[in-house]
């Protein structure tokens, strides 16, 4: 299976497992699964970062290399997520979320997350 991991689950993984729910634990470090990490996920980490509300310099830095140490391949931004996410039914107005809700649509994947918004997207979330 692939997992696609929103923001939270990404950074919980690799700064605070604890955060994560025993299914969230389990769907990443399955070997059977293929994790997938947004382009959005960087985006919003570094936007946090720039506002204070984060400390993800680091993780920023090195970005390719952690995501190829984790075994975890990244997921592009296209034309058509970007289309999507932008006529999303309003039930979340956090862009970077609306982007993965697209994104789980688009390609069938359920998504790590502790949101619960991402099944008001009739996207299926592992948590």
């Amino acid at each position: 299976m692939i997992v696609l991991l929103d923001t939270n689950a990404l950074y919980w993984w690799l700064n605070d497992p604890s955060r994560l729910s025993a299914a969230a634990e389990a769907a990443i470090v399955n070997r059977s699964n293929s994790v997938v990490v947004s382009a959005v996920v960087p985006w919003e980490l570094a936007i946090k970062t720039n506002l204070g509300k984060l400390r993800a310099e680091t993780l920023l830095s090195i970005w390719d290399t952690k995501l190829a140490d984790e075994g975890f391949s990244e997921l592009p931004i296209s034309s058509a997520h970007g289309i999507r996410a932008g006529l999303l039914r309003r039930h979340h107005r956090d862009p970077f979320d609306r982007m993965l809700a697209a994104q789980a649509q688009a390609t069938g994947w359920p998504i790590v997350s502790g949101d619960p918004v991402f099944e008001r997207y009739g996207v299926r979330r592992i948590w």
